[in-house]
């Protein structure tokens, strides 16, 4: 499937034909670069590497810059592999919103979820906690309560709910509907939230 990389810029709202407000995210979303075309011949597969964001040779590895050389442009902070596109690419060429999305299309978009660090079984599955504060419970509001089965099987089963860490995982939110598309601002408006925090990296994909 053909895509894009992109950066998240933030989220808003715009009126509908309707005119009812609409929840959008906006993401500026390349020009990118083709940095690698990979063939059944030579890797066992069809792709497309596209390359997005400028990066500091002094913060690159040699590897990264030497395999940017390749394609004649700068090192890259974002490196994503499609398996297909439309129209035929070439090594170095350019990638941008109006080459693969048109208004009204839908994207899944794929981004880093916020990290929250280690947190409790309330905030992280919803837990209600142990309940009142009577009969001696007096610090047991947010606990998880019991997790044993006594002595039969004897033992926590594997995947129970509990406390742990939170966030910064690949999330992936599906069948986004294009509102507004900006080529000379390199600007794509996409209905509802996108994962992740300002800022961060984002995958549109068609």
């Amino acid at each position: 499937m053909s895509g894009i990389i992109g950066k998240k810029i933030g989220m808003t709202s715009i009126f509908g034909e309707d005119g009812k407000a609409i929840g959008c995210t906006v993401v500026e979303a390349g020009p990118c670069v083709v940095t690698q075309i990979k063939t059944i011949e030579k890797d066992g597969y069809k792709s497309v590497q596209l390359g997005y964001g400028e990066g500091r040779e002094k913060n690159t590895s040699a590897s990264v810059i030497g395999h940017c050389k390749k394609a004649n442009t700068t090192p890259k902070k974002k490196l994503v592999e499609f398996k297909t596109f439309e129209k035929e690419l070439n090594l170095g060429d350019q990638v941008s919103i109006a080459d693969i999305f048109t208004e009204g299309d839908f994207v899944d978009a794929i981004g880093t979820s916020k990290g929250k660090g280690f947190q409790g079984v309330v905030k992280r599955h919803g837990f209600s906690g142990v309940g009142g504060q009577t009969h001696g419970q007096h610090n047991r509001a947010r606990h998880a309560g019991s997790v044993g089965s006594c002595s039969f099987p004897s033992r926590v089963f594997r995947g129970l709910r509990m406390a742990g860490r939170m966030g910064n995982d690949r999330v992936k939110i599906q069948n986004l509907r294009i509102l507004k598309i900006y080529p000379d601002k390199n600007i794509i408006v996409v209905s509802g939230a996108i994962p992740g925090a300002n800022n961060s990296f984002v995958i549109l994909e068609k």
